[in-house]
C-alpha cells in the first residue's frame, strides 16, 4: 500500500504516523526524545526513527514510503534545507537535516518545515483556515509565533521569517523579550508571561486560592470567576494581543485570525473579549473572523504529511516557474 512517512519533532518526544494517500493513518508511534544531545544527536534519533518507520512499512504494506515529511521546531530560513531543531539547544542550529535524512534513507524525497509552519499548512488545508484565502495562524505558547497563509499554502517570506508576529513591539520598553528588545507580544501574551504578571499581583494557584505554581490558566480562570486582580492581568494580555493581530490585518488584510496553543485552550474567556477588543480597534479594515485552531496537537504532524505529499505532487507535474510566495513550505534545491 502506498504511504509517505509524517514526523513530528517536539521538545519533550517525536510524534510519526504512515499515511496513505486519502490521509487514513496506517501506523502512528511515538517517542520520547533525550534533551541535550545536540544539533547531531537528534538529527540521528530522528533519523532512527524514520528508519524504523520506513522498515515498518515495508514488512507490514509491502512497500516503502515514498516520501517523508518532517516537522521541527524552531525557525527555518529559506536559505537553509531546515533547523535540525529541539527548544533552544537548536534553534539557532543551521545543521542540514533534510539532506542528512534523505541521504540516511537512501535518497527518499524528505520536505522539512518549523512546526508552526507545518500546523499552518494542516490548518489551511484541513482546518480552521479552510476556505478562508487568507489567514494568520498565532501559536500562543511559551512562545509566540506566527505563520501567514493563503489559499493552501504558506507564505515564508524572503529570509524564512514570515509571520513571526511574536516579536512584532505591542508594549514599547515594556518587559524584555528572548530577541533581545523589550515589549514584543511574546514578552507580554506568553503563556509564561502572563503567568508571570499574575503571580507578580499575588495570583494563586487554581480559583480556591490553594498555593502552588501560577500559570496563565489559572490566572484566566480567576478572572472569569471575577478576581479583580487577574482581571487586569488579563485585560492587559488581551489589549497587548490584540493590537499585535490588528497591526498584522491592517499590512496583511486578513480574512481569518486563527490561534492555537496553550493560551487558547481556555476557551471563550480568550476569545469573547478578544473579538470585542479587535472590533474596537477596527477603523477602515474589514472585520476578520477570529477563531480557534482546528487540529489542536495533531496539527504539525499533519502538516507534515502534507508536506510529503506536496513533494510527490512536485515530482508528478512539469517543473514551471513560480513566485516565492507561491513555494508553501517548499524545501530549497540548494542544500545548506
Amino acid at each position: 500500500m502506498r504511504h509517505v512517512i509524517a514526523l513530528d519533532v517536539g521538545d519533550s518526544g517525536m510524534t510519526a504516523a504512515l499515511v496513505a494517500p486519502d490521509g487514513a493513518a496506517l501506523h502512528e508511534e511515538r517517542r520520547s526524545l533525550v534533551r541535550g544531545l545536540g544539533p547531531d544527536g537528534v538529527v540521528e534519533s530522528v533519523l532512527r526513527f524514520a528508519e524504523d518507520l520506513r522498515a515498518h512499512g515495508l514488512e507490514r504494506f509491502g512497500t516503502t514510503a515514498e516520501a517523508a515529511g518532517v516537522a521541527v521546531p524552531g525557525p527555518m530560513s529559506a536559505e537553509q534545507s531546515g533547523p535540525a531543531g529541539h527548544s533552544a539547544d537548536l534553534v539557532r542550529s543551521d545543521v542540514p537535516m533534510r539532506k542528512r535524512l534523505r541521504d540516511g534513507l537512501g535518497g527518499l524525497p524528505v520536505a522539512v518545515a518549523s512546526r508552526v509552519r507545518a500546523a499552518g499548512l494542516a490548518e489551511g488545508r484541513l482546518g480552521a483556515g479552510r476556505g478562508a484565502g487568507r489567514f494568520l495562524l498565532v501559536t500562543l505558547g511559551t512562545t509566540v509565533d506566527g505563520v501567514i497563509g493563503f489559499d493552501d499554502g504558506i507564505e515564508t517570506g524572503a529570509q524564512g521569517h514570515a509571520g513571526r508576529i511574536g516579536h512584532v513591539v505591542v508594549r514599547p520598553g515594556g518587559p524584555p523579550c528572548g530577541c533581545g528588545r523589550r515589549g514584543c507580544l511574546e514578552a507580554v501574551v506568553s503563556t509564561a508571561a502572563v503567568g508571570r504578571a499574575w503571580s507578580e499581583v499575588g495570583g494563586v494557584s487554581g480559583v480556591s486560592g490553594v498555593s502552588g505554581a501560577v500559570d496563565s490558566t489559572d490566572c484566566a480562570r480567576a478572572a472569569a470567576a471575577g478576581d479583580e486582580a487577574a482581571s487586569r492581568v488579563w485585560r492587559a494580555a488581551i489589549d497587548a494581543l490584540a493590537d499585535g493581530l490588528i497591526a498584522a490585518h491592517t499590512v496583511l488584510d486578513l480574512r481569518t485570525l486563527i490561534l492555537g496553543g496553550g493560551l487558547s485552550e481556555v476557551g471563550e474567556t480568550l476569545f469573547t473579549p478578544l473579538r470585542a477588543a479587535v472590533d474596537a480597534r477596527l477603523t477602515f479594515q474589514r472585520r476578520p473572523t477570529v477563531v480557534p485552531a482546528a487540529l489542536g496537537d495533531s496539527a504539525s504532524c499533519r502538516g507534515a504529511e502534507l508536506l510529503a505529499r506536496d513533494l510527490l505532487i512536485r515530482a508528478a507535474a512539469p517543473r514551471r516557474p513560480t513566485s516565492g510566495a507561491a513555494e508553501a513550505c517548499r524545501p530549497p534545491d540548494r542544500e545548506a
